[in-house]
């Protein structure tokens, strides 16, 4: 099992665990979820409930990684098997990410 803190915009959001390669969970954090002030996440993982469960890293997640040669080479860089999506994530996406989300591995 392995777990990474969701920030936005520096706040935490919420924790993403991968249980294994077939099921992923998002939950959001308890003072983040009940303050009205702070949006969604995503269109796809909206505040209206807590939890959310998935047989996939959930597709807001895997767009944040890499395509093609670049993915294939921060796997070479970094030594991550090209289909980890998960550890590719907690490698790359704990500072410079395009929008406000930020991954931090616990």
């Amino acid at each position: 099992m392995r777990k990474a803190a969701i920030y936005r915009n520096g706040v935490l959001a919420g924790i993403l665990t991968e249980e294994n390669r077939q099921h992923f969970i998002f939950k959001y954090d308890d003072t983040y979820f009940q303050d009205a002030n702070q949006p969604a996440i995503s269109l796809t993982l909206p505040k209206n409930q807590k939890e959310y469960s998935s047989e996939f890293l959930f597709p807001f997640f895997f767009n944040m990684l890499s395509e093609g040669v670049n993915r294939k080479l921060q796997c070479t860089q970094l030594r991550i098997d090209e289909a980890d999506n998960f550890g590719l994530l907690l490698a790359t996406a704990q500072f410079d990410t395009i929008g406000a989300i930020t991954v931090k591995p616990m």
